[in-house]
Protein backbone atom coordinates (compact mmCIF):
# COMPACT_ATOMS: atom_id res chain seq x y z
CA UNK A 1 0.00 0.00 0.00
CA UNK A 2 1.43 3.43 -0.89
CA UNK A 3 2.49 5.60 1.98
CA UNK A 4 0.04 8.25 2.99
CA UNK A 5 1.40 11.73 3.61
CA UNK A 6 1.79 13.00 7.10
CA UNK A 7 -0.52 15.78 8.19
CA UNK A 8 0.66 18.98 6.62
CA UNK A 9 1.49 21.86 8.86
CA UNK A 10 -0.90 24.79 8.70
CA UNK A 11 0.05 28.44 8.78
CA UNK A 12 2.92 29.18 11.10
CA UNK A 13 1.81 28.62 14.65
CA UNK A 14 -1.61 27.36 13.58
CA UNK A 15 -0.90 23.66 14.14
CA UNK A 16 -1.56 20.85 11.71
CA UNK A 17 -3.58 21.47 8.56
CA UNK A 18 -7.00 19.81 8.43
CA UNK A 19 -6.93 16.23 7.23
CA UNK A 20 -9.38 13.42 6.84
CA UNK A 21 -8.75 9.86 7.92
CA UNK A 22 -10.36 6.73 6.58
CA UNK A 23 -9.53 3.10 7.20
CA UNK A 24 -7.23 3.40 4.18
CA UNK A 25 -5.17 6.32 5.37
CA UNK A 26 -5.11 10.08 5.76
CA UNK A 27 -5.60 12.75 3.12
CA UNK A 28 -4.96 16.43 3.53
CA UNK A 29 -7.61 18.97 2.66
CA UNK A 30 -5.51 19.98 -0.36
CA UNK A 31 -5.41 16.38 -1.57
CA UNK A 32 -9.17 16.08 -1.17
CA UNK A 33 -9.62 19.29 -3.18
CA UNK A 34 -7.43 17.90 -5.98
CA UNK A 35 -9.64 14.81 -6.18
CA UNK A 36 -12.73 16.85 -7.05
CA UNK A 37 -13.89 16.27 -10.64
CA UNK A 38 -13.16 18.80 -13.33
CA UNK A 39 -15.15 19.28 -16.50
CA UNK A 40 -13.27 16.51 -18.27
CA UNK A 41 -14.80 14.05 -15.82
CA UNK A 42 -18.21 15.70 -15.51
CA UNK A 43 -19.01 16.36 -19.17
CA UNK A 44 -19.27 12.72 -20.30
CA UNK A 45 -21.86 12.15 -17.58
CA UNK A 46 -23.68 15.34 -18.62
CA UNK A 47 -23.55 14.19 -22.24
CA UNK A 48 -25.16 10.86 -21.37
CA UNK A 49 -27.91 12.60 -19.43
CA UNK A 50 -28.40 15.12 -22.25
CA UNK A 51 -29.09 12.55 -24.92
CA UNK A 52 -31.24 10.49 -22.56
CA UNK A 53 -33.32 13.63 -21.88
CA UNK A 54 -33.90 14.13 -25.60
CA UNK A 55 -35.08 10.59 -26.23
CA UNK A 56 -37.15 10.55 -23.03
CA UNK A 57 -39.03 13.69 -24.14
CA UNK A 58 -39.42 12.27 -27.63
CA UNK A 59 -40.83 9.06 -26.14
CA UNK A 60 -43.20 10.88 -23.81
CA UNK A 61 -41.37 10.16 -20.55
CA UNK A 62 -41.27 13.77 -19.42
CA UNK A 63 -40.52 12.85 -15.81
CA UNK A 64 -37.28 11.23 -16.99
CA UNK A 65 -36.50 14.17 -19.30
CA UNK A 66 -36.89 16.59 -16.36
CA UNK A 67 -34.77 14.36 -14.14
CA UNK A 68 -31.97 14.24 -16.70
CA UNK A 69 -31.99 18.00 -17.31
CA UNK A 70 -31.85 18.60 -13.55
CA UNK A 71 -28.96 16.14 -13.33
CA UNK A 72 -27.04 18.12 -15.97
CA UNK A 73 -27.69 21.34 -14.07
CA UNK A 74 -26.33 19.73 -10.91
CA UNK A 75 -23.22 18.50 -12.73
CA UNK A 76 -22.64 21.96 -14.22
CA UNK A 77 -22.96 23.59 -10.80
CA UNK A 78 -20.39 21.14 -9.48
CA UNK A 79 -18.15 22.01 -12.43
CA UNK A 80 -18.59 25.72 -11.71
CA UNK A 81 -17.44 25.09 -8.16
CA UNK A 82 -14.43 22.95 -9.03
CA UNK A 83 -13.43 25.01 -12.07
CA UNK A 84 -14.40 28.58 -11.17
CA UNK A 85 -12.97 30.07 -14.35
CA UNK A 86 -15.92 28.46 -16.18
CA UNK A 87 -18.57 29.35 -13.59
CA UNK A 88 -20.11 32.26 -15.53
CA UNK A 89 -20.30 30.24 -18.74
CA UNK A 90 -21.86 27.24 -17.02
CA UNK A 91 -24.40 29.36 -15.15
CA UNK A 92 -25.26 31.18 -18.40
CA UNK A 93 -25.82 27.84 -20.12
CA UNK A 94 -28.03 26.67 -17.27
CA UNK A 95 -30.14 29.86 -17.39
CA UNK A 96 -30.24 30.25 -21.15
CA UNK A 97 -30.49 26.64 -22.30
CA UNK A 98 -31.20 24.14 -19.54
CA UNK A 99 -33.87 26.09 -17.66
CA UNK A 100 -35.99 26.42 -20.85
CA UNK A 101 -35.45 22.71 -21.58
CA UNK A 102 -36.65 21.84 -18.10
CA UNK A 103 -39.70 24.09 -18.58
CA UNK A 104 -40.54 22.36 -21.88
CA UNK A 105 -40.30 18.98 -20.16
CA UNK A 106 -42.45 20.29 -17.31
CA UNK A 107 -45.03 21.42 -19.88
CA UNK A 108 -44.87 17.99 -21.58
CA UNK A 109 -44.20 19.73 -24.89
CA UNK A 110 -42.09 17.48 -27.14
CA UNK A 111 -41.95 19.97 -30.04
CA UNK A 112 -40.67 22.77 -27.81
CA UNK A 113 -38.24 20.40 -26.14
CA UNK A 114 -36.81 19.28 -29.48
CA UNK A 115 -36.42 22.85 -30.76
CA UNK A 116 -34.78 24.01 -27.53
CA UNK A 117 -32.54 20.94 -27.53
CA UNK A 118 -31.29 21.81 -31.03
CA UNK A 119 -30.56 25.38 -29.98
CA UNK A 120 -28.81 24.24 -26.79
CA UNK A 121 -26.64 21.86 -28.80
CA UNK A 122 -25.58 24.68 -31.13
CA UNK A 123 -24.78 26.92 -28.17
CA UNK A 124 -22.82 24.16 -26.42
CA UNK A 125 -20.71 23.51 -29.51
CA UNK A 126 -20.07 27.23 -29.94
CA UNK A 127 -19.07 27.50 -26.26
CA UNK A 128 -16.66 24.60 -26.64
CA UNK A 129 -14.96 26.41 -29.54
CA UNK A 130 -14.90 29.72 -27.64
CA UNK A 131 -13.22 28.10 -24.63
CA UNK A 132 -10.42 26.62 -26.72
CA UNK A 133 -11.95 23.21 -27.40
CA UNK A 134 -13.17 23.28 -31.01
CA UNK A 135 -12.44 19.56 -31.18
CA UNK A 136 -15.44 18.92 -28.92
CA UNK A 137 -18.54 18.96 -31.12
CA UNK A 138 -21.54 17.30 -29.53
CA UNK A 139 -24.10 15.48 -31.63
CA UNK A 140 -27.16 13.44 -30.81
CA UNK A 141 -26.48 9.71 -31.00
CA UNK A 142 -28.74 8.10 -33.62
CA UNK A 143 -30.03 5.47 -31.20
CA UNK A 144 -31.72 6.12 -27.86
CA UNK A 145 -30.17 4.67 -24.72
CA UNK A 146 -31.24 1.05 -24.52
CA UNK A 147 -31.03 0.73 -20.75
CA UNK A 148 -33.90 3.14 -19.99
CA UNK A 149 -37.63 2.91 -20.55
CA UNK A 150 -38.25 6.09 -22.52
CA UNK A 151 -41.99 5.70 -22.97
CA UNK A 152 -44.69 7.57 -21.08
CA UNK A 153 -45.07 6.84 -17.38
CA UNK A 154 -48.57 5.61 -16.53
CA UNK A 155 -50.41 8.29 -14.55
CA UNK A 156 -47.24 10.34 -14.18
CA UNK A 157 -47.37 12.60 -11.11
CA UNK A 158 -46.99 16.28 -12.03
CA UNK A 159 -44.36 18.30 -10.16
Amino acid sequence: MPEMPERAQGAEGAGPAPAGRSRHGTLTLDQLAELQPGLGRLMPEASDAYFAAFYAAKGGNFALARYMVRKIKSLFRMGAMTRPKYAKLLEAFIAGQLDPLEAAAEACDPAAFEALFGRATEVANRMHAETGHPEIRWRLPPEPPRHLDLGPVPSEPRR
